[in-house]
């Protein structure tokens, strides 16, 4: 596998210092849009990687999940996005798909990657994480066939998007307080997905994440926050970062 297998792959030229994983798309907005936006606001290079096209769903379409991911990428500012093209709701963490992951991470060479909390009710999402890690160290692997020369990204953090009724415990919490009107345009942006065909009492979907996020800001004395998880010790090396 060459950097070739990746058609229409955006510029690799410069490392990534973030890639974030979403299983479909709106994923990666839903769980970490606001942290998407403050990276990209504090001149980090960011990029997603949606494995799957998301489709089909009750009110979607192939043509219109591309164009609201790309209003979606536009609210946050995100300029380095790629599909993989693997099939929706069959996601598995097989041999191939981790290879041509690997090479990905490989291409891309982020120092961050971002995957889905790894307890879902989404099969989807769960594959996704099992993916993300074994492609990890599959990246750094010598004597392979896989695109791109061996690396090994520092870090996993996981965001919540999940499909659980459940309390997450997060290890920390971004504030997004200044950054939640481009995530929720970026949420916006999926009409087919959270406004088309749903009923229009309130609340809206829309306001339940706001709800959600304040919830998180309030834990850290802010107005809106995004919770993220880390299987790994965090390390710091100054407390100024603390709220």
């Amino acid at each position: 596998m060459t950097h070739a297998d990746f058609e229409d792959l955006p510029d690799v030229s410069q490392p990534l210092d973030v890639l974030v994983v979403a299983p479909h798309p709106d994923d990666a907005e839903l769980g970490m849009g606001g942290s998407i936006r403050k990276l990209i606001d504090q001149g980090k290079r960011v990029g997603i990687v949606d494995l799957t096209t998301g489709e089909p769903t009750p009110y979607g379409s192939l043509e219109t999940r591309k164009a609201e991911t790309e209003i979606a990428s536009q609210a946050l500012g995100v300029t380095w996005r790629y599909n993989l093209g693997m099939r929706n709701r069959f996601l598995e963490p097989s041999i191939e798909n981790r290879h041509r992951l690997a090479g990905l991470f490989r291409l891309a060479r982020p120092r961050w990657i971002f995957a889905p909390f790894w307890i879902d009710a989404h099969p989807d999402h769960c594959a996704a994480t099992e993916l993300v890690e074994a492609a990890r160290f599959w990246a750094k692997l010598s004597k392979s066939d896989i695109a791109g020369t061996p690396y090994h990204p520092e870090r996993i953090y996981y965001y919540y998007c999940i499909h659980l009724k459940q309390v997450p415990q997060p290890a920390f919490i971004i504030d997004i307080t200044e950054q939640w009107p481009a995530k929720a345009a970026s949420i916006d942006a999926f009409q087919s997905q959270f406004v088309t065909g749903r009923p229009s009492d309130p609340p809206s979907f829309l306001e339940k994440l706001r709800e959600e996020a304040a919830f998180w800001g309030k834990a850290i004395g802010v107005r809106y926050g995004e919770p993220f998880a880390s299987k790994e010790p965090i390390g710091m090396k100054q407390f100024d970062s603390l709220i």
